[in-house]
């Protein structure tokens, strides 16, 4: 049987595309390179798990080439295909599940200081065999980690993405469906200038092995 799959949700780092939202205070260029340093790090995070089949999940198509220039040994790379964010995640979920996953766990690219422990007890949940559904709360309403063992398109169709009731509704759509859901510990991502603050405040008192690029990055800003 094929071990569990992990796969990080990501975007090419182009300036415009990425983490708009916060400019200010960083430009567009250096908003993009902040979010190659946050891919890069979930990478090396999702890298040193054991017993999984890592993937990246990239979009859009033509950034192949890119992305391969990120990826790290043992990862397969498999573009998104869909014209919504849930029809994305659907369909990656669906392809990964059809490869003979018995699970597959999907997962942000910003979040660069969750905690290891959260992706290993999602593992966890998954194989104990009462859940069907493990969610990984994000304090924007939205979440950070969705893991599946078998694919359900009522999931994802018609979800207000990026609005404050992704969780809520996809619970809700959860509980109709009669999946066992296991709920991770609530974390944040970045998105906003509150967000680059409170990750500047949070990796100040953290190890120096978490988020090492994102860490650089924030330290070459503030010495610029």
């Amino acid at each position: 049987m094929r071990q569990y799959a992990i796969a990080v949700m990501a975007k090419a780092p182009q300036p415009g595309q990425v983490k708009t939202r916060l400019v200010p205070p960083l430009s567009y260029e250096r908003s993009a390179e902040l979010y190659r340093c946050l891919l890069l790090d979930k990478l090396q995070q999702v890298a040193e798990i054991p017993g999984i089949d890592p993937y990246l999940a990239y979009t859009p198509v033509e950034a192949r080439p890119s992305m391969l220039a990120v990826l790290p040994e043992r990862f397969t790379l498999i573009p998104q295909a869909g014209s919504t964010l849930g029809d994305r995640l659907h369909r990656l979920s669906a392809i990964l599940l059809e490869r003979g996953h018995p699970a597959t766990l999907l997962i942000d690219s910003d979040s660069p200081t969750l905690p290891t422990p959260h992706l290993l007890d999602a593992i966890a949940r998954l194989q104990s065999g009462t859940t069907d559904l493990v969610l990984g709360p994000a304090e924007d309403g939205g979440y950070y980690l969705i893991g599946l063992k078998r694919p359900c398109r009522a999931l994802f169709d018609n979800i207000p993405w990026s609005g404050p009731t992704v969780l809520t509704d996809t619970l809700r759509r959860a509980a109709m469906q009669q999946l066992q859901v296991a709920m991770l510990p609530s974390w944040f991502d970045v998105d906003t200038p509150e967000d680059l603050a409170r990750l500047r405040r949070d990796l100040a008192t953290a190890g120096t092995t978490v988020a090492p690029h994102t860490r650089r990055f924030l330290l070459n800003e503030q010495e610029g």
